[in-house]
């Protein structure tokens, strides 16, 4: 048994050292702060070791803790040299992001996640710890990379967080750091964001035809990317990446290899008359060295999310590109007699029955397809036949 107790120490007010006994000691500063310390000799020589304050060990957990020291040096390891190894390869949070990154990205099923990832922390949290160890990272530089979005930008913010904790706790298992990322305690220091009710900004059913009317009046890539994406009721970055080997205009269908799709799951889109005359209208805008619809700026890249996005913008039209799909969703439901797994199929949803998921071997194609033309009928009500 070692010599000090819990008691005697929350006790102690006089400065000095006091032995525990096989090397530990405890060491009490003028300021009354204490903490630990063992004392050992390695290769002949007395050597002090710090194991840290009293605040972080427990006496248990001090005397646990030398113990394993004790036991190294037994086995010729020198502590002190082996963790001078470790600090002295300790990463900037940059490099440690980019190292997270490069192992965990070939994981991630989507590319446009693969980019966001890094690209998020070199936005808004480089800036503040980008240069900074890792192991010198706490709760008050995390809180000063997140407080200039924590209200303007939530989904953003949550997102840096997570990403930070995530580079931070693997400097901890790595080694490099004493403990893992402090994002409990953050919640103190940030204020409650508003609530979001997890819907996209949708435009009712019943004004998509006007919007798309309104949406014909000018001609651009991204206009007919829009329309088509409509018409089809896809999300943005199946529609941005559609290429013209997916597309079969003379059967009228889409087909979308899984590796582009949520789901990773092959999707067959059923294309009505007026979604073919759009992807028709798009063969103005290609370009004989991509294989893409709709190429971006660099013809060899889609176009980029916020093109679709200004174009809302512009045309005041107070809705997210996704939303489409939720009023497709609506007008299925409250204008149409179809059942609800047609309309689901439709949108590439995952069926959260997962019984009834591993029985169902259909897609509902023949369905979906007679499902988009009336959709397509619905949605050019207010276009001129001239333009169309």
């Amino acid at each position: 048994m070692g010599q000090l107790t819990v008691a005697r120490i929350k006790a102690i007010r006089e400065p000095g050292r006091y032995t525990d006994g096989d090397g530990l000691i405890l060491v009490v500063k003028p300021s009354g702060a204490q903490s630990w310390v063992l004392r050992v000799r390695i290769g002949g020589e007395r050597r002090d070791i710090g194991l840290g304050s009293t605040k972080v060990l427990t006496l248990a957990e001090a005397r646990t803790r030398a113990s394993d020291l004790r036991r190294e040096i037994a086995r010729g390891i020198d502590p002190v040299a082996e963790k001078k190894k470790v600090v002295d390869a300790v990463p900037t949070f940059r490099e440690a992001a980019v190292r997270v990154h490069e192992e965990h990205k070939a994981s991630w099923k989507n590319g446009k996640h693969q980019a966001q990832w890094i690209t998020t922390l070199e936005t808004y949290a480089y800036p503040f710890l980008g240069d900074r160890l890792v192991n010198t990272i706490e709760g008050p530089q995390i809180l000063k990379a997140l407080q200039p979005i924590w209200l303007s930008k939530p989904e953003t913010a949550r997102r840096v967080r997570q990403r930070i904790g995530a580079v931070l706790d693997w400097a901890y298992v790595n080694g490099y750091r004493d403990s893992e990322a402090p994002l409990r305690s953050l919640s103190k220091g940030l204020p409650r964001q508003p609530k979001d009710d997890g819907h996209f900004a949708a435009m009712s059913f019943a004004d998509v035809p006007g919007f798309l009317a309104k949406l014909r009046e000018r001609v651009s890539v991204g206009r007919v990317a829009l329309e088509a994406l409509i018409l089809t009721a896809a999300r943005s970055g199946e529609i941005r990446g559609a290429t013209w080997s997916e597309i079969d205009l003379e059967a009228a269908l889409w087909s979308i290899p899984a590796e582009r799709m949520k789901m990773a799951r092959p999707h067959h889109v059923p294309l009505a008359p007026q979604a073919i005359d759009a992807f028709e209208r798009a063969k103005a805008f290609s370009a004989p060295c991509t294989d893409l619809v709709f190429p971006g700026i660099k013809l060899k890249k889609p176009m980029s999310d916020m093109t679709l996005l200004k174009i809302l913008r512009d045309m005041d039209a107070g809705v997210t590109v996704h939303g489409f799909r939720s009023a497709f969703r609506d007008w299925v439901a409250e204008e149409t007699t179809y059942p609800g797994e047609v309309a689901e199929a439709a949108l590439a949803h995952a069926n959260s029955n997962k019984v009834e998921a591993a029985y169902r071997r259909t897609d509902f194609l023949d369905k979906r397809r007679s499902l988009m033309c009336e959709w397509a009928d619905f949605c050019t009500s207010k276009v001129e036949p001239s333009s169309s």
